[in-house]
């Protein structure tokens, strides 16, 4: 709709309007490099994120060559924040790189190079080659359920697979021991998703296996 495409733009007018510094982060096991910009930093900045952290964010994408917009958040999927875990392939890489160390309520451009972005074959309106420029806003930064010592804890009854029931208490467990409890929608929803993510054969388990392998779910 026209007006979620003019709230995409005005954040990117403000954004732009607040920036602060940029520091370049190398992409360690990655070629290339991402360029990360802080436009917004909250004081106190905590807890920041790390790989393996749930994320809530709202993210929109931009063509470097002549800023064209391919992708905003804020219009997709109802115009809700995205939860995705970073750092295990489920946005782009260069997302997973730039985004380490955000803290809620930060914001940050990130641009990426083609290599740790769409590549050499592009994604729809990205071309092939592409650097592209993401505008993120962080709202939640959660320790997701993703290292095999969470899968063990969050396992109730060992039996080397998940149920949904399970994963939504060890979300409210986590959140709880923050001092930040949520509503059962809440986590039903953050449940879903790493079930419609993780649970590829579709039995409402997600196994240990699937609990290893990331598939890239880059939008």
């Amino acid at each position: 709709m026209m007006w979620k495409s003019v709230i995409c733009t005005l954040s990117l007018f403000v954004s732009s309007q607040l920036s602060l510094w940029a520091v370049r982060v190398s992409a360690d096991d990655l070629d290339g490099e991402v360029q990360t910009e802080v436009l917004f930093k909250p004081e106190p900045c905590s807890p920041k994120s790390k790989k393996g952290d749930l994320i809530n964010a709202h993210y929109d994408g931009y063509l470097d060559k002549d800023g064209s917009q391919f992708y905003c958040s804020r219009s997709d999927k109802d115009g809700h924040p995205q939860w995705f875990v970073l750092g295990v392939g489920q946005v782009i890489k260069g997302l997973d790189v730039g985004m380490i160390d955000m803290c809620p309520g930060e914001k940050r451009k990130i641009t990426i190079p083609s290599d740790l972005a769409f590549g050499d074959k592009g994604k729809g309106p990205v071309p092939p080659n592409a650097t592209v420029v993401f505008e993120v806003e962080v709202f939640s930064v959660s320790r997701g359920p993703r290292s095999m010592e969470a899968f063990n804890n969050i396992d109730l009854d060992k039996d080397r697979s998940l149920t949904k029931e399970e994963v939504k208490a060890y979300l409210k467990l986590e959140y709880e021991s923050d001092g930040k409890p949520r509503d059962d929608p809440f986590y039903e929803k953050i449940a879903a998703d790493i079930f419609r993510k993780s649970d590829h054969d579709k039995d409402g388990q997600i196994s240990a296996k699937e609990y290893n392998i990331y598939e890239h779910d880059e939008l």
